[in-house]
Parts: structure tokens; sequence; C-alpha cells
């Protein structure tokens, strides 16, 4: 059994789609493609597909992974090319390796996400970053299946910045951005939890809904504060070309003689 793990997006209106909606746009995408998909046991078999810490619906995301096995090996860029053959717009498959590791999910610790906030001055932006960034902690409240939940919302977000975002085209206004990266704690703190902590300790309150964006995902390098790509352990444990005569001598030859 092969297993290949996926870097996929969620972009344009597609970010509305719920994770439901996208695990049968992946399987019907598998099906039209014709994947050798392993199932699993039971009267009810079902596509061995595991979804790693889907982004929630109405955010974009340019990093959202899962992982696939198949009951034939496949060349991993190429099964790329044909699921993105198959799946709409802005549902696109970025990356794919064949899992050489264990434990993509534990790779998963902390998320770069970007709030851009029409509507909002960035001083005023700057000045509720400031007052979140001083506070030890920022109580909110979430509804959840069991009710409301009151948590905090500052220990889990390691950076904060407001940004000014310039417009793109005459008569269109200026707004804030905001970038923040967020561990995956419980309960997790999403974007808006953050938004509704500006609220309390800033009373920032964007006029419209704030365009959310999944830029990373990854595990917290505390020595460098960024987050790494979770399948570059999979790239580097993968084994060497074997060596030929003819690429002996290429890896001889003098630099500049020739050479993703």
């Amino acid at each position: 059994m092969q297993r290949i793990r996926l870097r996929y997006t969620k972009r344009g209106r597609l970010r509305f789609t719920s994770h439901r909606d996208f695990q049968r746009a992946f399987e019907r995408a598998l099906r039209r493609s014709e994947v050798p998909m392993a199932y699993s046991a039971g009267f009810t078999p079902h596509p061995k597909v595991s979804y790693a810490n889907a982004a929630p619906t109405g955010t974009g995301s340019e990093a959202e992974f899962l992982e696939i096995a198949l009951t034939e090996a496949r060349d991993p860029g190429t099964l790329r090319e044909l699921l993105n053959d198959s799946l709409p717009d802005g549902l696109d498959i970025t990356d794919a390796v064949e899992a050489r590791t264990s434990g993509l999910a534990d790779r998963l610790t902390a998320s770069i996400w970007e709030m851009r906030l029409n509507g909002v001055a960035v001083e005023d932006a700057e000045k509720a970053v400031a007052a979140f960034n001083a506070a030890t902690s920022v109580e909110v409240e979430r509804r959840t299946k069991n009710g409301m939940r009151s948590f905090d919302a500052r220990s889990a977000v390691v950076d904060l910045q407001a940004l000014d975002h310039q417009p793109d085209r005459p008569g269109d206004k200026a707004c804030a951005i905001l970038r923040l990266v967020v561990r995956h704690v419980t309960p997790a703190v999403r974007p808006d939890d953050v938004l509704s902590g500006l609220r309390v300790v800033a009373d920032l309150a964007p006029p419209v809904p704030a365009a959310v964006t999944r830029l990373a995902q990854g595990l917290f390098d505390e020595e460098s504060g960024t987050v790494t790509d979770p399948l570059a352990p999979d790239r580097e444990a993968a084994p060497a070309a074997p060596s030929t005569a003819a690429g002996t001598a290429v890896a001889t030859a003098p630099e500049g003689a020739g050479s993703a």
C-alpha cells in the first residue's frame, strides 16, 4: 500500500464550502481520475482518506492537508495533475509527496492567518493589536454545540501584526491587514476569536466581515518563530536517485557547464 500526502487550497467562492462538501468533491475527483484507492473493510467500505485540521467554513486557505492510501504505486506529480483536472477551480492540489514518515497530523502545530479588514484604518488596527499583545489574557465567548463557552484567545497567539494594504485600483479604499501566527491548542483559537478579542480590548469592530485566509500550516519552530513545511520531512526521506556514469560526469563537471 502506498500513501500519498497532498496540500490543497480553498480559494475564491469555494472558501464557503464546508468540509463535508470538499470530501464529496474530492472523492468524485478520485473516481474520475481512476485513482487505485484502498478501501476500508466492513459493510460500507469507503476510500482511505485522512483529513488533517481543516479550516473553518468561510475561510480561504493555501495550506490544507490530507493523506490517501493506494493499492498500486503512482507518481505523486502525475497524480496531482490528474486530480486537478477533475476538481473545480479554487480547490487545487498544490503539492504531492509520497509519505515516508509518520505523524503528519503531529506536525500541524500552528497556522499563519491573514485577515483583511475592509473599512478599518491601519492606525486603528495598530492600536487594537498593541492592546491585544499587551494583555496577559483576553477572554472571549463562542457558541458551541453545548452552548456558550468562554476561553482565553490571547495565549495561543504567538504573533499578531497590523499591516497597511494599499488600494489595487483608483477609487479603492485602503484597509488594514492583520497577520497572525496561532498555535493549535484545545480549545482551538480561530481567527474570528482573535477578532472578538480585539473587540474586547479595543472596541475594534470591522463594518463588514473580515476576509480570512490561512497562508501556512505546519510545525512551529520556536527558535525562528516560523511555521515550517510539514511535507519537507517526506521529501528529505526520499531515497537518492541511483548513481550512473552520466550522473557522475555531470556532478564532477566544472561549475557552469550545465545543471525544483
